[in-house]
């Protein structure tokens, strides 16, 4: 091959490499772009998505934030430290508790010095069942309590002259009391011989009673409702029956109080659930509590004919011991230098017995309140129902 021939070779290949070159450089520019713009797309919506998402877990976290249950108060605090309910239980100054409830049942009591025996026995009961106590001591006087042994071991709250409903409307509260099962709220004047703690909640757990109190010996006790009578055949009664075509008339048909659903309130026991809507209904400023047995069943937690009940098989003496509105004071008169001495002693037993007539005359004009407004609340709330509608009180 000539060397002219070899250089015209030569030629036609780097001429056609340049074409080649030149035909590849704008495909693959063209390539490039398309690539650049492709990415800047996918960019721009992954962008886009992740604010989507972004806004959107936002809203999410933000939404369950805003329809949390929060306590009133709480919302400045992180939700793990909000501690929504307390107890009764003493706390030592330093080093652990030496003893824990087992029974987690309460027991509160209104009492003055003048029943101190009685409050005794009753304290004595409810202690070896590993109950928290409370005295709540309407006569002001704590130190006189001290000579018992189990005095530091019971909680103290004195104000002169209140009810025990007082006293559980201010220091009851559901959310203090959250950890007790149950809730003895008791006069002083009831005799437990015959009582035992642990038996009588036994009873009352396997009878599913929402709210019962224990019967009334009726050889021994002042009986003011035939319902509350102890009965020998049942462990437990949700019933009375007296027939007659004057006065009171309970029979099997009766569904309403005070012939079935009803209980009296000188020794209720109320569960956890029952309590908390039982101190809902207690009125702040109505201290006796007239009436409020009578509505107790909106509170039973279920049907009232069935879980409000009288305990038979554990019962009590009620000796009627009037306390309320008699001054401890009253013979002081006696010593006054504007009376003679039996003008005095006239002047103040006279003046107990107005105290007593005061007190009755208040629990009466009390449960007028309480029904005139359980009468408006009721045409007021459109959204609530009546469960009980058209079942008349026993006549």
């Amino acid at each position: 091959m000539t060397k002219s021939s070899n250089f015209a070779s030569v030629f036609r290949d780097i001429k056609h490499r340049r074409f080649c070159f030149c035909g590849i450089f704008p495909a693959a520019s063209l390539f490039f772009l398309v690539l650049f713009i492709w990415s800047a797309f996918i960019a721009q919506h992954s962008k886009e998505s992740f604010l989507i998402w972004g806004l959107r877990e936002s809203n999410y976290i933000y939404g369950t934030c805003k329809n949390q249950c929060r306590p009133p108060g709480s919302e400045p605090l992180p939700k793990g430290i909000v501690t929504t309910t307390s107890n009764l239980e003493t706390r030592p100054l330093w080093g652990s508790p030496k003893k824990t409830n087992s029974s987690k049942s309460l027991f509160a009591i209104a009492v003055g010095i003048k029943q101190k025996e009685i409050v005794h026995e009753m304290v004595q009961k409810f202690l070896a069942s590993d109950f928290v106590l409370m005295l709540f001591h309407y006569d002001g006087i704590v130190d006189e309590w001290q000579d018992f042994e189990w005095s530091n071991s019971v909680i103290h709250i004195s104000v002169e002259n209140q009810t025990k409903w007082w006293f559980a409307k201010r220091f009851l509260h559901p959310d203090i009391v959250a950890e007790y099962n149950y809730i003895f709220l008791w006069d002083e004047d009831l005799g437990v011989e015959n009582f035992h703690p642990e038996r009588y909640l036994s009873i009352v757990k396997d009878e599913g009673l929402e709210i019962s109190q224990p019967a009334l010996d009726i050889s021994k006790s002042e009986v003011h409702h035939l319902i509350t009578a102890r009965g020998r055949r049942n462990k437990v009664h949700r019933r009375a029956y007296k027939l007659g075509s004057t006065g009171l008339h309970c029979d099997e048909k009766s569904s309403a109080p005070p012939c079935t659903g009803w209980i009296e309130l000188m020794a209720p026991v109320f569960s956890k659930a029952a309590w908390r809507c039982v101190w809902y209904m207690i009125q702040n400023d109505l201290i006796h509590a007239w009436g409020l047995d009578i509505q107790l069943g909106y509170c039973a937690q279920g049907d009232r004919t069935k879980t409000i009940g009288v305990v038979d098989a554990e019962y009590i003496v009620h000796h009627g011991v009037p306390t309320l509105g008699e001054p401890e004071n009253k013979m002081k008169l006696v010593s006054s230098g504007y009376t003679s001495q039996v003008e005095s002693k006239e002047t103040s037993r006279s003046h107990a017995i107005d105290n007593r007539i005061e007190v009755r005359r208040q629990s009466y004009h009390e449960y007028k309140i309480f029904k005139r407004r359980w009468k408006r609340a009721v045409a007021e709330d459109k959204c609530w129902d009546d469960p009980y509608t058209g079942n008349e009180q026993g006549t």
